[in-house]
Parts: structure tokens; sequence; C-alpha cells
């Protein structure tokens, strides 16, 4: 009998914020300006998170976590992650390996790459080489291209744990 496999696909974007931390990842990145958020607007943990519960098919991250809720004004997005990490290991499962890609004009990210890879893989209890982190621009088109936005992309794998 062979192993169960899901896979889910987390999708996230903020408006650009001057004033505020960008954080990427649990990273802080040198910039300008962050993002606009209920909570600390970390778009790819946003977008891993959605990704952990759309592949056990538990929703998203604003049913777990409202915007309305004032528990949530300015918390770290890494607990939001580890809370549907629990979830994962609480229905018996695994993550086998970790896709992602950040879309944003500007700062250049490719300095941070091993940072944020590093201290994704190391809060999920992973190996750095099953999470990956790309950076793209949106070539000046649309609100991320025209700098008024930012997004990010991520897709994971989960395999049944077997006794």
């Amino acid at each position: 009998m062979g192993h169960e496999y899901r896979s889910g696909l987390g999708w996230d974007s903020h408006r650009i914020a001057v004033g505020r931390p960008l954080l990427l990842g649990g990273v802080l990145v040198e910039s300008e300006f962050g993002l606009d958020g209920h909570s600390d607007a970390d778009i790819l943990l946003h977008a891993i998170t959605d990704a952990l519960l759309g592949a056990l098919a538990l929703g998203d991250i604003g049913m777990h976590f409202p915007d309305t809720d004032p528990r949530w004004k300015g918390a770290e997005s890494m607990q939001f992650l580890l809370h549907a990490l629990g979830l994962v290991k609480e229905k018996g499962y695994e993550v086998v390996n970790l896709d992602t890609t950040v879309i944003l004009e500007r700062p250049k990210l490719k300095d941070y790459r091993v940072r944020i890879r590093e201290h994704i893989a190391s809060q999920m209890g992973l190996h750095v080489d099953v999470v990956s982190v790309k950076f793209k621009t949106a070539e000046k088109v649309g609100p991320v291209g025209e700098g008024k936005s930012a997004e990010a992309q991520a897709i994971v794998m989960l395999r049944r744990h077997q006794s």
C-alpha cells in the first residue's frame, strides 16, 4: 500500500505601506516601506499557511485568524504558520517539500534568499533542501509592478506518516 499525498496552494497580497517593516518569511528586509495588514503582513508566511490549510481542506488563514479579531492585531505571522503545521501533524501528515514565490518590484531580494529559506526550514522542522524561495518582479505591470502591492505564492506537498 502506497503513501497518501496531498498538495495545497496558497496566495497572499498586501498593499505597500510606508512606515511599516517589510517581513518576508519571518526575516526583516531592509526597505523604505513594508506591507499593510492587520497582523505583521508577512505575505510569504500567509501564503505558506494557506497552502498547508488548503492541503488539509481546512479553509484559509482568515477562517482561523480573522482580521476582525483584535487578538491578531500586529500578530507575528509565524504563529499562523505554526498553527497550520500543528494541524498537519495532528491529521497524520508531514511536509515533503515547499515551493514559494514572492512577487515584489523592489527592493531586490536575492541577498535574503538563504536567510529566509533557513528561517522557514528551522521553524517548520524541515531540511533547507526541501524549502524553495523564489523572487520575481511583475515587470512594471499591474499593482505589484506599479509598486502599490506585493504578492506571494506557495505550494506544499504533504505525505501521510507511515506507521
